[in-house]
């Protein structure tokens, strides 16, 4: 018994401290878009490589801009929620990683966000937003996405 122990023992340790933290500050995400009714009865997950954006200014979709409701939080520099080419909803703070503490958005460009500043691109239809460029190191923030009937929840991961 006490053999068995020693190996398990060691793994248990030797995981410690591998937990990944991104360089994009943790910011309040909460946030509801019903797909079902309103102006986003197109946001199927049929339609791949379209978006919406969420930020301080309200919800941006389709050309259109809505009101933000007194309860919602859009993270640090704003959200992206993507329907990827795997026909999901994905969502990522708008941030980029290799220059978070600028907390200007990415702008969205397609299938990438793309950062301003330093012009990295992230590629929202892969699932994983990777960077393109080489010039980050690390992914955009991944959130998570809720789907209840068509009625998506976007929070944070924990």
């Amino acid at each position: 018994m006490i053999l068995f122990l020693i190996p398990c023992t060691l793994l248990l340790v030797s995981c410690e401290g591998t937990t990944f933290r991104s360089s994009v500050p943790i910011y309040p995400v909460r946030f509801t878009i019903d797909t079902r009714t309103g102006q986003y009865v197109h946001f199927v997950p049929e339609a791949i490589n379209t978006y919406v954006t969420v930020d301080r200014n309200g919800y941006h979709y389709n050309g259109r801009d809505y009101a933000l409701n007194a309860t919602d939080m859009y993270g640090y520099a704003g959200v992206v929620v993507y329907i990827n080419s795997f026909c999901e909803y994905t969502a990522y703070d708008l941030c980029c990683p290799n220059c978070a503490m600028l907390r200007q958005p990415c702008e969205i460009d397609g299938a990438f966000a793309i950062c301003p500043h330093c012009g990295e691109a992230y590629d929202l239809a892969s699932s994983t937003a990777a960077p393109q460029r080489g010039i980050a190191k690390e992914c955009m923030l991944r959130l998570k996405v809720l789907n209840n009937g068509g009625r998506l929840t976007v929070s944070q991961t924990k």
